[in-house]
């Protein structure tokens, strides 16, 4: 049995992010998966609310891209540095309520810490700039 190194596992679920596939996303992740949210502060647990919340990007976001623009590793571990582009044309759902679509592209940098366990995605902590992506679709002023 061969072992599947983390980065590739973790690139292997933004790809299926990118695409919207959620057959492939929801197979590389384990069943009690917790999500972190570093710029946010929320905290998902479970595979069917992570992919809820993957979803709420892509309905808020619907041509959204994640460029991986580098990675390591170490044991299980794999960290991405992540440019994530797309524009904003459906409502955003945030810890704080949920923000209208604003018709903006937006830009933000990003890395995900992923740690897998059994060959799944087992936890993500997402470190994101939110204030870059809120200024950019006018939720916030300059």
């Amino acid at each position: 049995m061969s072992v599947i190194a983390p980065t590739e596992v973790a690139t292997r679920l933004i790809e299926s992010f990118n695409a919207g596939d959620w057959d492939a996303f929801r197979a590389d992740v384990a069943d009690d998966v917790v999500y972190v949210e570093a710029g946010t502060g929320r905290r998902i647990e479970g595979a069917d609310a992570y992919l809820e919340l993957c979803r709420g990007w892509r309905a808020a976001f619907s041509d959204v891209r994640g460029t991986v623009q580098r990675s390591l590793e170490g044991g299980d571990v794999s960290a991405l540095e992540v440019t994530w582009e797309g524009t904003h044309d459906g409502p955003l759902a945030t810890p704080g309520g949920t923000i209208p679509a604003s018709g903006r592209r937006a830009t933000m940098q990003a890395t995900l810490w992923t740690e897998i366990r059994g060959g799944l995605v087992a936890e993500v902590h997402h470190h994101l700039d939110v204030m870059a992506l809120m200024t950019q679709i006018g939720a916030l002023e300059s």
